[in-house]
């Protein structure tokens, strides 16, 4: 039994019930979230890839735009080039197949480590509404790669721009089902207020957020 089992487990047990769910008790939560209507929401009346670009800008995020997956690496390679970044970077295995060589860029498929200053990821999904980006940690999709250095790129396809929060869970619960240990919502570089009420960026998480929208 993993610890989070465990602690499931005795959870259950307070409630008078057996450790592991029942197959009839998961079928009733599926069937209660299915039918459960949703709350009132605003209207979105709006292109979802025209809203979530025009909601990262208003993030402090920075945009770019491809035709195909393989322009990645030339366009990662120009945005470090215009901002003095070295041009070497993790990222995750989702890319590892793309011509960096030829775009100049020295990748390594791995986590992040302190001394990274670049992450290149994918995400799971991004979210118009708010201009915000969902990943899930994985063995292949490690959340240090976005979070830990300086410079978070994170490479979006526009079919995966969800319209709101709603949509991103749904499309979650249809492709994975059960929530892995980590989702990560990312809206923008990371940024606190706690001293003077001065805002300041990358205080906790990267200082930098690129989104390169692609097919």
């Amino acid at each position: 039994m993993t610890p989070r089992e465990n602690i499931l487990a005795r959870i259950r047990a307070q409630q008078g019930k057996a450790p592991i769910a029942t197959d009839a008790e998961r079928e009733t939560m599926r069937s209660h979230i299915q039918s459960h209507p949703g709350s009132p929401r605003p209207r979105m009346e709006w292109d979802p890839v025209a809203r979530f670009r025009e909601r990262a800008l208003g993030l402090a995020s920075t945009v770019d735009e491809v035709e195909t997956l393989d322009a990645v690496p030339a366009a990662v390679s120009r945005y470090l080039k215009a901002n003095s970044l070295p041009r070497a970077a993790v990222c995750w295995a989702e890319f590892a197949a793309l011509d960096w060589g030829a775009a100049g860029v020295e990748i390594a498929v791995r986590e992040a480590r302190d001394t990274d200053l670049v992450g290149i990821t994918g995400v799971f999904c991004a979210i118009a509404e708010t201009g915000t980006l969902m990943t899930m940690s994985g063995r292949d999709t490690p959340s240090t790669v976005s979070l830990l250095p300086e410079t978070h790129i994170a490479v979006v396809r526009k079919s995966r721009i969800m319209r709101g929060m709603e949509e991103a869970w749904q499309l979650m619960r249809e492709e994975i089902g059960r929530p892995p240990r980590a989702v990560n919502f990312i809206s923008g570089p990371s940024r606190t207020a706690d001293i003077e009420q001065t805002v300041t960026l990358g205080a906790h998480g990267p200082y930098r957020v690129h989104v390169i929208l692609a097919p």
